[in-house]
């Protein structure tokens, strides 16, 4: 067996109808490396068809060909293409012929070529997508995430053919299960030898296993084996031990194949849940501090490059989230791998919708076909993952409560059971959608909602979800779960515990303002096992759902979603470029996770302006800076988060203000003084004592130029990338967030520029230029090899010294 990445060499153009090669006309090829978005580059406009639900992108189809040799040894072989992530309605065909298909744009797939395959000539490979007004947010459009070819034997282990799982584990060994399947596409019955070893981390190969099998022509064969690992590393957050297994598949003596190896990363880790000891991990307790994520990489656009996947996965991680859910659709591989080498903890998730759609042209319309076998792509590339420790079917699905709902809620639960019985099974519930038909009823009846009607309101949602409505109409679905999940139903934490005694919940989704009052509910509940915060990292689409209004902006109009040119739902914890916001340290004070106080200080500019629309998914306007040229002498409010009682503001060691933290929000103090540039102090107490303290500079001048690689040696594939980090500091360097400039980069050598972004939420500029306007004195750039070599970024600012970067691109260690 070979797997060979196939993501060079393709170019995308327009769909060409089959007399293309007669009709003439401009070529309007691009040539691109896999991954790739092919609507990142597209024209924003106001009157796109999907307005700010998918970030003002237009709708668009593609055309993506690759034309290859084929080996003539590869006749009598099979042939598969392995498309991890096509967006969207994927049709795949070689040699202009129709080879396979699938709807979901995020489902892992494979093709049989081999019936289409010419041995020894020249192949030319097609997929075409088509995306619009298919998704509530951005999820841009192509071949998103890696195409892999794989050729076998004709007696071979089977694509995701080998599943690892830990039976148990005991005080002195774990005992594992390797099941393997192998199918005979030849002609005649074959004999071979299966050999399974396993190596621990420390690349010691500490068991192993053989096992004959014959396998009759069109027949398959499973093969158990059971290891016994003696002291073993376990897979946890905190240390996350990874094991390979070799699993080889030879002729017997008399047999003339070649064999195959699969090779197949395994974490050795239980998982189990209960209403009174919460989740497992290795019999450990573990609390799920969540976060819930879209799949694009801002910047890069959908594109899912596994250097992008693991940066984004670990700044999550360093801002103490553990774990991840997956919104609304499956992770891509390249995330979970990083996952599982990081110890962050993952919900993965199926679906947004079932047969009731909430777009025009959204995946309800397929759901009833393909539910069952995007089910089993999402189990199957999931299970060898530790990472991966519950299955969510759905969010936020319309007819959960409706009988028949209930009836399709058991169906894919169970279906993902039979496919994984190792795992839990959730469901992300809104409670409010599940009674939307008799939503006027349950407000008429309760006059404490009635008076919260017309708000965007935490405090609405959760209460709706607590009514008995809710109650009777989405028991049945919930119990068809292993662990239920709410979204803004927090409510219903203490009071499930009496109602249903035997009801595990998560919450799956929060709103990021609450999280003060979230996790002690949390703590105190053993039957609620996390929080999942909307969202941990911004995103594209969902424009301005936690943006601020103000009365004074023209463009004001108290709705939800914001104008043109809004960009991003300005609703992460971690901005676009993954610079961390204010509510990010709020959260790790509330998690017990920093001692330190965290100062911001809201926009100078907005002082004493009317806020018209702040919904809970908002955090303050506010930024954790003390440089605000040209408002020295003005009014400005600060405020501190601290896990304390009290708070003092100093201001070059004299004390400005001093307040009571809490009283407006958990563990958050606010005050009112004037910006004068100097250092401000947050000095924090409890009972009178010291409990922390920290401090912000003011920038002086001259302002320089600072560009900053996370890495800058990269491997020279389509896997790696080197984040440039690009800010205006001071001679001291202080970031300078108050003067922002226009900044332009040249990059030269073995490499491209494959993104340069900001935080910005709202702006006109495009992801594929070379010049960008700072945003609180940031901007990030994203550089991807080209093949290997030296890599050379130059970076510029009007008045400033231009910084050189060099970069080498090497060659990376074969992985066929």
């Amino acid at each position: 067996m070979t797997i060979t990445s196939f993501t060079d060499g393709w170019i995308v153009r327009a769909p060409r109808g089959p007399f293309a090669a007669v009709q003439g006309g401009a070529d309007d090829s691009v040539a691109v490396t896999l991954p790739h978005d092919a609507l990142r580059d597209a024209d924003r406009s106001a009157d796109a068809p999907a307005k700010g639900g998918a970030a003002y992108f237009p709708a668009g189809a593609f055309s993506y060909v690759k034309t290859f040799e084929a080996p003539g040894a590869w006749a009598g072989r099979i042939v598969r293409l392995e498309v991890q992530g096509a967006f969207r309605h994927a049709m795949v065909y070689l040699n202009d012929e129709f080879a396979g298909n699938r709807s979901d744009g995020f489902a892992r797939f494979f093709v049989d070529l081999t019936p289409y395959l010419r041995a020894g000539a020249t192949n030319t490979l097609r997929i075409e997508v088509r995306s619009g007004q298919d998704s509530r947010w951005y999820a841009g459009a192509g071949l998103h995430r890696p195409v892999l070819l794989h050729v076998d034997e004709p007696t071979h282990i089977v694509p995701d053919g080998v599943r690892i799982t830990t039976v148990r584990i005991e005080d002195d060994q774990a005992v594992l299960e390797v099941v393997t399947t192998v199918a005979n596409r030849g002609l005649t019955t074959r004999s071979h030898v299966l050999t399974t070893e396993l190596t621990s981390p420390a690349s010691v190969v500490v068991e192993q296993d053989r096992t004959p099998v014959t396998v009759a022509p069109g027949g398959t064969a499973t093969i158990r084996q059971r290891l016994y690992v003696q002291d073993p590393a376990l897979w946890s957050v905190e240390s996350p031990s990874l094991y390979t297994a070799q699993t080889t598949l030879a002729p017997a003596a008399d047999e003339s194949d070649a064999g195959s190896t699969v090779h197949t990363v395994h974490g050795i880790r239980t998982v189990t849940v209960d209403p009174r000891k919460g989740l497992r991990i290795n019999g450990e307790p573990v609390l799920l501090r969540g976060a819930c994520i879209h799949s694009d990489n801002g910047p890069l656009g959908a594109a899912s490059i596994a250097r992008a996947e693991e940066r984004r996965m670990q700044l999550l991680k360093d801002a103490g989230f553990n774990a991840i859910r997956a919104a609304h659709n499956p992770a891509s591989p390249a995330m979970l791998d990083a996952c599982d080498r990081l110890g962050m903890l993952v919900m993965d998730e199926a679906f947004d919708q079932w047969h009731r759609g909430k777009t025009t042209f959204d995946p309800s319309l397929d759901f009833e076909q393909w539910w069952r076998s995007d089910l089993e792509s999402m189990v199957d590339k999931d299970v060898n993952h530790p990472s991966v420790i519950m299955y969510s079917i759905g969010n936020e699905i319309v007819e959960v409560g409706t009988p028949h709902g209930a009836i399709l809620a058991r169906e894919l639960a169970e279906h993902v059971r039979a496919l994984d019985p190792t795992r839990p099974v959730t469901n992300g519930v809104n409670a409010t959608l599940s009674v939307l038909d008799e939503l006027d009823e349950i407000m008429a009846s309760d006059q404490g909602l009635n008076e919260l009607m017309g708000e965007a309101g935490a405090n609405m949602m959760s209460l709706i979800g607590s009514s008995d409505a809710v109650t009777t109409r989405t028991e049945e679905s919930s119990a068809a779960l292993d662990v239920l999940g709410l979204n803004y139903a927090d409510g219903r934490y203490a009071s499930d515990a009496e109602r249903f005694p035997h009801r595990v919940i998560v919450g799956s989704e929060t709103f990021p303002t609450q999280i003060g009052e979230l996790w002690p509910l949390v703590e105190a509940n053993p039957n609620v096992i996390g929080d999942f915060t909307w969202t941990g990292w911004d995103y594209l689409g969902e424009v301005g759902i936690g943006a601020t209004s103000y009365a004074e902006d023209p463009e004001a109009n108290g709705a939800l979603e914001r104008e043109f040119p809004y960009l991003t739902a300005w609703c992460g914890d971690l901005d676009l470029t993954g610079w961390r916001r204010p509510v990010s340290y709020y959260r790790e004070i509330v998690f017990g996770r920093r001692t330190e106080p965290a100062i911001a200080v809201l926009r100078p500019e907005r002082h004493g302006q009317t806020v018209t629309m702040q919904s809970p998914w908002a955090w303050s306007d506010s930024v954790d800076s003390w440089t605000w040229p040209g408002f020295e002498g003005a009014p400005v409010t600060v405020e501190v988060a601290a896990d304390a009682d009290e708070v003092a503001l100093l201001l070059d060691g004299t004390e400005v203000a001093r307040g009571q933290v809490g009283a407006r929000r958990p563990m958050l103090a606010s005050f009112e003084t004037v910006y004068r540039p100097g250092t401000l102090e947050a000095v924090a107490y409890r009972s009178g004592a010291v409990v922390g303290r920290t401090a912000l500079a003011s920038a002086t001048s001259p302002t320089q130029l600072v560009a900053t690689a996370d890495r800058t040696v990269i491997r020279a594939d389509d896997t790696d990338l080197s984040f440039v980090a690009i800010e205006l500091r001071d001679t001291a360097g202080v970031l300078v967030t108050g003067a922002d400039r226009q900044v332009s980069i040249d990059v030269s050598g073995a490499g491209v520029l494959a993104g340069f972004g900001t935080g910005t939420p709202s702006t006109t500029e495009r992801f594929d230029a070379t010049t960008r306007t700072t945003f609180d004195g940031r901007a990030l750039a994203i550089i991807r090899p080209t093949g290997p070599g030296s890599i050379t970024v130059t970076v510029s600012g009007a008045g400033l010294r231009d910084v050189v970067l060099d970069l080498e691109a090497v060659e990376a260690p074969s992985t066929s």
